[in-house]
């Protein structure tokens, strides 16, 4: 079998790369195992305009959001599933001092509005306040399990776990086992980290875990945020989180971090609720809170596409729009998303 493309990983990056290199005529193989607690299947797919407690807005805002949107609704079109609803962040304010800074930072943009009366007061703790952020979310457990069956239509999916010790770097490209292509792209998330193609890469994985609650009488289709954030699923059912641990012995949930996220719970509702599950899952980031992108230096062959990090839902459509215009010679890669930054400094 000959492909342009091996791409490795079907989470967010994984899809929107193979969805572009497809839209441009590429013959791709995505290689997935199905992972049921990758990062992507574990995240609530939101897409937020402000980051942080700093409230900056959140990089190339104003370029990625509409062509996120597009893309977005675009799929929902081809793959006949919800995946993108614009929705509004019903922001609470732990403390007044962080409502002046919200207030001070976010004063004229488009994203924000302070209301003039509060909402939930049956079901929110909420003495300082709150404000509207304009957001929206991204349904992964629709969008992932419908692009993957698109995949097995297009005859461009391998449901298995590949081997680096079975791949084969050669002048022509890359082999694996019958299977030969032009470049390999991995895009699996955080098992890049133990990537020896890519061990020059300065990491930060850490551990997310999530409840999934429901809330009796708590009907909304707003986004909740706190010290934890709230997203609707079905009625009166909200995923919950999410959590960081930068030290983990496994991927698995953990008792200590529930306890974290019910506090941070019993912080904000005023009402009882049911724990119906627990997920978990790590991240991968890098040190600059940037996407990784582009192809190995000395292997012009293995490329990635990595490290969207809590943005990704945002970042991943234009940024594998980006990346499949450079595969084409058709566009410069990004310098701020440039792998070989990485590669850079170890020669420096």
């Amino acid at each position: 079998m000959k492909v342009d493309y091996i791409i490795v990983g079907q989470g967010i990056a994984g899809t929107m790369l193979s969805w572009f290199l497809l839209q441009q005529g590429r013959r791709v193989l995505v290689v997935d195992d199905g992972k049921v607690n990758s990062a992507s299947r574990v995240a609530a797919g939101i897409i937020n305009p402000v980051s942080g407690r700093r409230f900056e807005p959140a990089w190339l805002y104003d370029t990625i959001y509409p062509f996120a949107k597009k893309t977005y609704q675009e799929l929902e079109q081809l793959l006949q599933v919800p995946v993108f609803t614009e929705r509004e962040l019903w922001s609470v304010f732990p403390s007044e001092q962080m409502r002046q800074a919200f207030i001070t930072k976010t004063t004229g943009d488009a994203y924000t509005i302070m209301p003039d009366h509060l909402k939930y007061e049956t079901f929110l703790d909420q003495p300082y306040g709150a404000a509207i952020v304009k957001g929206a979310t991204v349904n992964l457990r629709a969008l992932l399990p419908a692009y993957r069956r698109y995949l097995q239509e297009q005859e461009s999916l391998l449901e298995t776990h590949l081997e680096l010790a079975n791949l084969e770097v050669t002048p022509a490209g890359v082999q694996y086992g019958h299977i030969s292509a032009t470049k390999i792209i991995f895009c699996d998330g955080v098992a890049t980290t133990g990537n020896p193609f890519f061990k020059d890469i300065k990491f930060l994985p850490n551990k997310g875990e999530v409840l999934l609650i429901k809330v009796p009488g708590l009907v909304t289709t707003d986004i909740i945020k706190k010290s934890i954030t709230l997203v609707p699923q079905e009625e009166s059912v909200f995923w919950a989180g999410s959590s960081f641990a930068w030290e983990y012995a496994d991927d698995m949930p953990t008792g200590k971090q529930r306890d974290v996220l019910e506090k941070s719970l019993q912080q904000l509702l005023k009402v009882p609720y049911t724990v119906l599950n627990q997920l978990a899952a790590v991240r991968p980031s890098g040190n600059d809170r940037r996407p990784m992108a582009g192809f190995h230096p000395e292997y012009p062959a293995v490329g990635i596409f990595n490290g969207l990090g809590t943005k990704g839902c945002s970042l991943a459509p234009y940024m594998a729009a980006h990346l499949a215009d450079v595969f084409a010679a058709n566009a410069l890669l990004m310098q701020e998303i440039d792998v070989n930054r990485y590669f850079n400094i170890r020669k420096g």
